[in-house]
């Protein structure tokens, strides 16, 4: 009986070391699991942090670096009356106020979204940033201000109505009554009959001094 029990005994102590080496393993490799996991969630924040810091930095320089260098140059007018810009144009696109240094601008940084240039006429002024970007992809911008005549304006806007990659709006501070712009040229011109506004028409709308040519001109910004 004696020795029956003592191998009782014997068979529960040895099955709750048994038990007690199975539960040790099991803390060891849940500590592994948690310390490997930990690990791997601490070098994901880092990896983000780095990366949300350069790319923060990154945009930082690229906004400042587009809106200090939007456009470098000057105007050389050739012996048609028509204005080229020469020197830079840079076309990023950036989400602060550009400057520029023509008015109305002919290129430079802009707005990722464009103005419908799909021969629409605005009746208040439109945003630069959005207005250049219509010129990238080989709109004609017809503006004027207050000095135009209400009967140029009139048969200008119809005459931009019928007219794809085109666009019309005031801009009270440009030099001249009435102005036309494509990416990188611009004239001025006497009225809506004048020839000059037909030369310009069939030269820059969707010309070769276009840098996207074909690209849209409906599905942008309009008023």
């Amino acid at each position: 009986m004696g020795s029956a029990k003592n191998t009782s005994t014997g068979s529960r102590k040895a099955r709750i070391e048994e038990l007690r080496r199975a539960e040790r393993a099991r803390d060891r490799r849940n500590r592994i699991l948690v310390v490997a996991a930990s690990a791997v969630v601490v070098a994901g924040l880092v990896a983000g942090g780095v990366v949300l810091v350069r790319s923060q930095s990154d945009d930082g320089k690229k906004d400042t670096a587009s809106d200090s260098k939007a456009a470098s140059g000057h105007f050389v007018t050739g012996t048609d009356g028509v204005k080229t810009w020469k020197g830079t144009l840079a076309r990023n696109h950036v989400a602060k106020t550009v400057t520029y240094p023509m008015e109305p601008p002919v290129g430079g940084d802009h707005n990722q979204v464009w103005m419908n240039c799909n021969g629409d006429v605005y009746a208040k002024a439109v945003n630069n940033m959005n207005a250049v970007h219509s010129l990238e992809h080989g709109a004609v911008w017809v503006t004027y201000n207050s000095k135009a005549s209400d009967a140029d304006v009139k048969a200008l806007a119809a005459k931009v109505k019928k007219t794809p990659y085109t666009l019309m709006s005031p801009v009270e501070d440009q030099k001249d009554p009435i102005m036309l712009s494509a990416w990188g040229k611009q004239r001025t011109v006497t009225g809506a009959g004048d020839k000059n506004v037909d030369a310009f028409f069939s030269e820059f709308v969707q010309g070769k001094q276009t840098p996207e040519p074909g690209a849209a001109c409906t599905n942008g910004l309009s008023q």
